[in-house]
């Protein structure tokens, strides 16, 4: 896919209680608001929430991955989350590139993650740097 402005790509993930439990032993984010079912029942959300770092990972997995693609990376970045992801979401990932410094391979990014809802969980935006061994880098 070409990195030139108004390029879009989207990703999808349905968060899981594997998922969460896996970035848990990862990170160490073992916040009862994602496993205390009984915790949880008492607080604004009702029932077990993922780890906001699921959401982004998918994110970082998009332009990585897809746009810009392989050799991406985030050098700043800007994120609200308007409303929880719950386990058992199904999570879909926009990034639309808003500018782009061709010659050194920075671009400004709009991001979105909605659920299976339409809802969004996630907006915001970043400055993303490509990274190409052709280009010298290392």
């Amino acid at each position: 896919m070409d990195a030139v402005v108004g390029a879009r790509a989207q990703r999808s993930l349905t968060v899981t209680p594997e998922a969460v439990e896996a970035y848990a032993g990862i990170t160490g984010d073992y916040n009862p608001l994602h496993f205390d079912e009984a915790f949880t029942s008492k607080t604004r959300f009702r029932r077990l929430i993922a780890q906001g770092g699921l959401t982004t990972g998918l994110l970082h997995a998009l332009v990585a991955m897809d746009l810009p693609g392989p050799g991406s990376v985030f050098t700043s970045q800007s994120w609200s989350f308007p409303k929880p992801v719950f386990i058992g979401d199904t999570l879909t990932a926009e990034g639309v590139i808003k500018s782009a410094r061709e010659s050194r391979r920075i671009y400004q990014m709009e991001f979105t993650v909605t659920n299976q809802d339409g809802e969004t969980v996630l907006s915001g935006e970043a400055t993303v740097y490509q990274a190409l061994p052709e280009a010298g880098d290392s």
